[in-house]
């Protein structure tokens, strides 16, 4: 027998009745549980676990004697003469046999003690003095048993990933899931999985009503270079300074005509001024169908008799360069979950140089894709692109070289990153409330559905003072850890990109890793809410004790207080969803935005129900003319917000719109409060006239907590109780 292992075998029997006993007497447990043969088995070889010292591992004996008086009876507190009266628990006495087994592992914790019969479990940590052993009780019995739970899950079966629809990111998602020792299923699964790693949009798989999925829905549509060019300006009216890292932008062809008079005054009013412009598709990919221009007359509208849809904004024309060269860099953002809002910044990105030396624009240079686009699905074609295995040399680099590179020559590499970082918080407060009504509208609430994270590649310029430019954010960024070879005159085939692997595998592995279904995740409470912790700062199991640190740094909610402030179109768009009325739905009726107007009080004898009929009409008329793919009829977000600031401003014309919009906000808010407060008082009333049977119902029942079906069950039973009501007296008078 080793003399590491122990094992603690007592009689069922007597555990029983002495759980029995504990229950009648009424010892509280948590304070001081006396255990006489206790029912459980303590393992533990661990160097944390419990430990019981004797001369022999094999004759090691526990007493325990339990003394004084029963509370119930005298009132005392009891005494215990394995020890002082505190928290401690003293084994010893009977003597058991000892060995060491596997029956620890069952309970899921080295300094988890068990006791049968009451209900009760001892846990923390151990000390041991002579033949004492000593169980500090920290945790309750429900978190003990989720962790159990969690760790029997990982045990028994490791976390399941269905990558049937992963296309591109395939590879790398692969090795992610081989690292992680999780299980892949490359063919789908009957049974559901933990997560479905999606390789185009959320409805790649309609079918999933469980489990995790890394697509949002509506992401697609909302980073369109159309709606996000939209949602950026929106803030942008709000907050100037803030939101300056977006160029300036005019949206084709409903701003063709307002776009073409800006840049006729500008040259009018400097002749010197020359600006070029870079126009790029709303739904293009790849630097697909982007060109430059230098004047309005230039603009391609029309695609054979369509109306091409497509942003056109203004050129960085001074570009930080390096070896001459014109770079971006590709950032990847993790969007862990939207309420609450969790963001996390890779630490480690890419950085993708043109193929030609760059020149400032010129009428003759304007059509050189190879020195003024960085993208590298059109620079891989250039003679000049270099594949290297290097992560700081070739057409490809890692952003740690660059910066590191740049650090060498004074820049201060701090100040960047930080500016980055609020450019990326910043750019996803601007999409999330959009987001918000896709989520709901897909999976409504109370309707079986998975919940949703997602991959996000964000393409940012560096100019020449440093300052950092976001020139689009992908939806699908590619994942994909090779790249295009020519092995032969117009052949080309896939080999290896180390640098790719290094940055995309690592990304894909610790989203997983913080997606993980048995992991805990740690949270603190503020303003009554649960603010999720920062990754590093959780424990790592045992199983990811091989892998490195997560390269996914969380940068919201950490930094919740510098940005909350931005959030104001979130709290409309809290609004709109509240009063769209019908799960499910996108779009605002007419009805809805009358119940939002009188609801709110904010009609009055200058602004009557007339006008907000009128206000309604005119905005949904304008917005449904910018958007003719829309299936839809009714008023969706972005023109819910342009009706909120029209309010805002009508009702209070001396403030900024920023103050204004604040105000409104707050007044629809405190009259939303009160009218919520109102209804609690009346179902308080309705519950004290209620049945009994009828108030355990709406207790039980989540359907019923809202206050119009308790009041509509209350009204119900009473009716149904007038009419028993004298057949009753009839039936006791015939018996």
């Amino acid at each position: 027998m080793s003399d590491h292992y122990v094992k603690v075998n007592i009689q069922l029997e007597e555990m029983k009745s002495f759980g029995e006993d504990a229950e009648k007497e009424g010892v509280d447990a948590e304070e001081q549980v006396p255990v006489c043969s206790p029912s459980a088995s303590v393992s533990p070889p661990d160097p944390s676990s419990t430990t019981i010292a004797g001369r022999d591992a094999s004759n090691t004996s526990i007493t325990c004697k339990h003394r004084g008086k029963s509370r119930s009876k005298l009132g005392k507190d009891d005494k215990n003469s394995c020890g002082k009266h505190t928290s401690d628990v003293s084994l010893h006495g009977s003597v058991v046999s000892a060995h060491v087994g596997r029956n620890l592992n069952r309970l899921g914790h080295d300094r988890t003690l068990h006791i049968k019969g009451t209900g009760k479990i001892l846990q923390g940590k151990s000390e041991t003095n002579g033949n004492y052993v000593t169980v500090h009780p920290s945790k309750n019995i429900q978190e003990t048993r989720r962790e159990d739970g969690f760790k029997h899950a990982r045990k028994g079966r490791p976390v399941t990933v269905d990558i049937s629809k992963a296309k591109t990111s395939l590879e790398a998602l692969k090795l992610s899931i081989k690292q992680l020792k999780w299980k892949e299923f490359p063919l789908g699964r009957r049974a559901a999985c933990d997560i479905y790693w999606h390789g185009v949009s959320f409805h790649d798989n309609d079918n999933i009503v469980s489990g995790q999925v890394n697509k949002f829905p509506g992401m697609i549509e909302m980073l369109r270079k159309i709606n996000l060019s939209r949602a950026v300006r929106t803030m942008q009216e709000l907050f100037p300074e803030e939101y300056d890292f977006y160029p300036r932008s005019w949206i084709l062809p409903e701003e063709c005509q307002q776009f073409s008079t800006q840049i006729r005054m500008v040259k009018e009013n400097d002749a010197t001024v020359n600006p070029t412009f870079i126009v790029k598709p709303d739904g293009g990919s790849q630097g697909d169908g982007i060109y430059l221009i230098r004047d309005p007359s230039d603009l391609k509208l029309m695609v054979g008799t369509q109306a091409k849809q497509a942003v056109v904004q203004e050129y960085i024309q001074r570009p930080l360069l390096i070896d001459k060269l014109k770079f971006d860099i590709r950032l990847y953002v993790l969007l862990k979950s939207l309420e609450p809002l969790e963001i996390y910044i890779a630490k480690e990105g890419l950085t993708r140089f043109c193929t030609e030396p760059y020149q400032e624009p010129s009428q003759k240079n304007l059509s050189h894709v190879f020195m003024h686009l960085t993208n590298y699905s059109l620079n891989v074609h250039s003679g000049n692109f270099v594949h290297s295995d290097s992560q700081s040399t070739g057409s490809k680099r890692t952003l740690s070289s660059v910066l590191y590179r740049l650090a060498a020559k004074g820049v201060d590499i701090k100040k960047v990153w930080s500016d980055i970082i609020a450019l990326v918080i910043k750019t996803a407060i601007a999409v999330v409330p959009e987001l918000r009504v896709y989520y709901q509208c897909d999976i409504p609430p109370g309707k079986p559905g998975p919940t949703c994270f997602q991959i996000l590649g964000f393409d940012i310029l560096l100019t020449k003072n440093l300052k950092p430019v976001l020139l689009e954010v992908n939806s699908n960024p590619s994942m994909r850890i090779e790249h295009e070879q020519e092995v032969a005159p117009g052949v080309f085939e896939y080999v290896p990109s180390p640098v790719d692997e290094e940055v995309k595998v690592g990304v894909i592995r610790d989203t997983l890793r913080l997606m993980d279904p048995g992991h805990k995740k740690p949270s603190i409470s503020q303003h009554g809410e649960e603010i999720p912790m920062e990754a590093e700062t959780q424990e790592r199991s045992p199983d990811e004790g091989a892998l490195p640190s997560l390269c996914l740094k969380q940068v919201y909610p950490k930094y919740t207080k510098q940005f909350n402030y931005l959030r104001l179109v979130e709290r409309i768009a809290s609004l709109f969803i509240r009063f769209l009325g019908v799960k499910g739905n996108m779009r605002m009726g007419p009805t809805a935005f009358r119940t939002f107007i009188r609801t709110c009080k904010l009609s009055n004898s200058n602004f009557s129900m007339a006008s907000v009929d009128i206000l309604y009409i005119d905005i949904t008329r304008r917005w449904s003319g910018t958007m003719p793919d829309s299936r839809e009829a009714g008023m969706g977000l972005q023109a819910f917000v342009e009706a909120f600031f029209y309010l805002a401003g009508r009702r209070y014309k001396s403030l900024v719109l920023r103050e204004q919009v604040v105000s409104l906000l707050q007044l629809c808010e405190v009259q939303l409060e009160s009218q919520s407060g109102v209804e609690e008082r009346r179902s308080v009333s309705c519950s004290r006239a209620m049945p009994r049977a009828v108030r355990t119902l709406g207790l039980t029942n989540p359907q019923l907590n809202s206050p119009a079906p308790l009041r509509r069950a209350s009204s119900q039973d009473y009716r149904l109780h007038q009419r028993l009501k004298p057949r009753t007296l009839r039936a006791n008078v015939e018996n």
